[in-house]
């Protein structure tokens, strides 16, 4: 008898993928493939980015490209929407696209509809469950292809997708999945709070690869920031996004004592990066910046290695966006990298203040600027934070322990279908 992990062929819709960005995902991936599933990768939209991670190369799915933009692929979308039509499931749809267009009239509306009538039509590799990562858009293509298919659907949701989605959405998204996982307590406790059935969603940690991420064994450096010539690396990874708070973070550095010597490196892409380099400016600390822009994760690695101390000072954003727990932070803890961050979302259940990290309140540079010069001044401090921070990845975050739970709701539901 063949196992349920064979028989069931997956369909993951995604936003994007490849993305530099979302490691966790694509880590998932091929943990899941690695476990014995066998995954076929829908996105919605096609890479932006100019470099790939490893990983990206050692995931075996085959990627499908839905039309990103209707008007791009009109012939693709013609011939899914005259076959669709002839389906007893079509009507069913319509409605449920109506009552959902009624409540958030938007052109996204139309497009997840038509994205999800060539994911029908086109049926890639005869897929028998939907799986969606993140409960928002993809999750939308996601239950509007179960309703024309018959085919059922579960969904990880992570942080933006969750608290900038509607609660009569999520609600009725988390109806109609078999199951659904979140990676913080705070976004689990949300999605409950929201679900007619509360023992369909589940908390996941995302945990890291500890093999990827092997033990950092030298020994850090004893920099305290009174040595021109011997600065002391402050290091932060993530987009250039109002949630990572990066415009607080660079008010921090330009508060920090006139006699301290530091250099921050920043890593990653994003849209606020026009914004902040010239903030930088204003704020006279530019000379001491270094801009890298988005890497590879074999070189965020090597940088967390070099590095004294992590920085990000995680907000919620005007429109509710907001983070999980960043996988960065993760990610540094477990090189023995202190981090400084702030009490949002999911960052408490990884950080604890003085225990093995340093937490602030958000938008308080003030309060961030005394936490990082604490961590610049006290080598003592960031090596035992560091060791600290480490020892709970390694024990709680354990990326293997998040593929089992995965596993077993997967198998769980594919018993009963």
């Amino acid at each position: 008898m063949h196992s349920p992990l064979i028989r069931r062929k997956t369909l993951v819709v995604l936003k994007g993928y490849p993305r530099l960005s979302e490691t966790f995902i694509a880590q998932e991936l091929l943990g899941l493939e690695r476990a014995g599933f066998d995954l076929t990768l829908i996105s919605m939209r096609r890479p932006t980015d100019k470099k790939r991670h490893p990983i990206h190369d050692e995931i075996r799915a085959r990627v499908v490209y839905l039309p990103e933009y209707l008007h791009e692929e009109p012939l693709r979308v013609l011939r899914a929407l005259v076959a669709g039509w002839r389906k007893p499931n079509f009507s069913e749809l319509l409605k449920r696209f109506w009552k959902d267009l009624r409540r958030d009239v938007s052109r996204n509306r139309f497009r997840r509809l038509g994205q999800a009538l060539v994911l029908a039509h086109e049926w890639p590799d005869a897929g028998e469950w939907l799986h969606a990562h993140f409960i928002h858009t993809p999750a939308s293509v996601t239950a509007y292809t179960s309703i024309m298919t018959g085919v059922p659907w579960s969904c990880s949701a992570h942080a933006k997708d969750i608290w900038t989605s509607p609660d009569w959405e999520l609600t009725e998204k988390l109806a109609d999945a078999r199951w659904s996982v979140t990676c913080t307590r705070s976004g689990f406790e949300h999605m409950r709070d929201l679900a007619p059935a509360k023992d369909r969603v589940h908390l996941s940690y995302h945990g890291l690869d500890l093999e990827r991420f092997g033990r950092f064994d030298a020994e850090r450096s004893r920099r305290d920031g009174s040595d021109a010539s011997n600065q002391v690396q402050i290091l932060s990874v993530g987009r250039a996004v109002p949630k990572k708070g990066y415009d607080v973070l660079l008010e921090a550095l330009a508060l920090l004592p006139r006699d301290l010597h530091w250099r921050f490196v920043h890593i990653g892409g994003g849209n606020e990066l026009s914004r902040l380099q010239p903030l930088a400016t204003r704020l006279g600390i530019a000379d001491r910046i270094d801009w890298k822009g988005a890497l590879a994760q074999v070189d965020v690695l090597d940088h967390y290695r070099r590095a004294d101390v992590f920085a990000l000072a995680c907000r919620v954003a005007a429109d509710g966006d907001r983070d999980g727990l960043p996988n960065v932070l993760v990610e540094a803890s477990s090189q023995n990298l202190l981090c400084v961050s702030t009490n949002i979302s999911g960052v408490p259940e990884l950080l604890t203040d003085d225990a093995n990290g340093l937490v602030v309140a958000p938008e308080d540079p003030q309060a961030l600027a005394a936490a990082l010069e604490r961590a610049i001044r006290d080598p003592d401090l960031r090596h035992r934070l560091g060791e600290a921070a480490e020892a709970r990845v390694r024990e709680h975050f354990d990326h293997d322990s998040s593929i089992r739970q995965l596993t077993r709701l997967f198998e769980s539901e594919w018993q009963k279908v």
